[in-house]
């Protein structure tokens, strides 16, 4: 007798995961594979949007050696996303523990700094496109802390970039902040009890025992940062549209620009195939080189 059939019961029910994950494998196939695949398809023709492409060989991505803007778009893309990795982490992090305690008034702030990520980037764009406007608003205080002065930041090449990385983080650090209360919250309060008894303060109880227990969300976070602030460019487009002049045009608004201003569909195809492969690529990387893949849970024993 198969073992797959032992009691009547076929393989399919004896692995009944398989049903459960179909619904989502088929979405991924849908809306994931067969886009990346037809985008990397339309990177070898010349297509205006309108009509049939025309094939096209390897023009598009024998180009991007040629693209003047290119070189600079992935640069700011890495400056952007490094300093989005900067800045969101830390403070995530510590917000995340600090609203994992139990309390009225952290609940009720918790509630607050959720605010930002339920707005539309639309909304966020143009509140912080009002608040540095130099007429008014915050950008007199908030031009001295970017370095600039006379407030105005958004027309300054050098601030500029530095202002969608403030706008950015504000905008996803109470997702991440969530992340990090969701873990704290499933660590077992025993360890501090331990911790405590033999003499611990608060800042070696975060350091032994807080930090190392949120290791698997601290990579997965990082991972979410880095792969969003790549693929990230719409409030920046509403914000400051790339510029002034190409200060801000990161590589996704590079695309977008490509694509859907200049009508070079083929073109942009190929950025945004580049674009997939260096965001795998890092978060890959990140995998790897943080060992995340070979963790044990870090609940293991008890």
């Amino acid at each position: 007798m198969k073992t797959g059939r032992l009691h009547g019961r076929s393989p399919v029910h004896q692995r009944p995961g398989v049903i459960w994950a179909a619904p989502a494998f088929f979405y991924f196939l849908v809306f994931a594979v067969v886009p990346l695949v037809l985008v990397v398809g339309l990177s070898f023709t010349h297509w205006n949007g309108l009509g049939m492409p025309r094939w096209a060989g390897a023009a598009n991505w024998s180009r991007l050696a040629e693209d003047p803007t290119l070189g600079s778009s992935i640069r700011l893309s890495l400056i952007l996303t490094a300093v989005a990795w900067l800045v969101q982490t830390p403070i995530s992090l510590l917000l995340g523990v600090w609203a994992a305690a139990p309390g009225r008034g952290r609940a009720a702030l918790s509630a607050v700094f959720f605010v930002p990520l339920l707005m539309s980037n639309a909304a966020v764009a143009l509140l912080w496109q009002s608040l540095l406007d130099p007429n008014f608003g915050l950008a007199e205080l908030i031009g001295p802390l970017l370095g600039a002065p006379d407030g105005n930041v958004l027309g300054d090449p050098g601030r500029a970039l530095a202002a969608m990385a403030l706008v950015v983080s504000w905008q996803f650090i109470p997702f991440h902040m969530l992340l990090y209360q969701a873990a704290t919250r499933q660590i077992p309060r025993s360890l501090y009890e331990a911790a405590a008894i033999d003499g611990a303060g608060r800042v070696r109880q975060f350091r032994s025992i807080t930090l190392p227990q949120l290791r698997h969300t601290i990579v997965s976070s990082s991972v979410l940062i880095v792969v969003g602030s790549l693929t990230y460019f719409e409030t920046i487009l509403l914000i400051t549209g790339g510029g002034p002049g190409t200060a801000t045009r990161v590589l996704p608004l590079h695309m977008y620009i490509t694509g859907f201003e200049a009508f070079e569909m083929g073109y942009a195809s190929a950025l945004a195939v580049l674009l997939v492969v260096a965001g795998t690529a890092l978060s890959i990387g990140i995998v790897r080189m943080t060992g995340y893949s070979r963790m044990d849970s870090s609940r293991e024993g008890m």
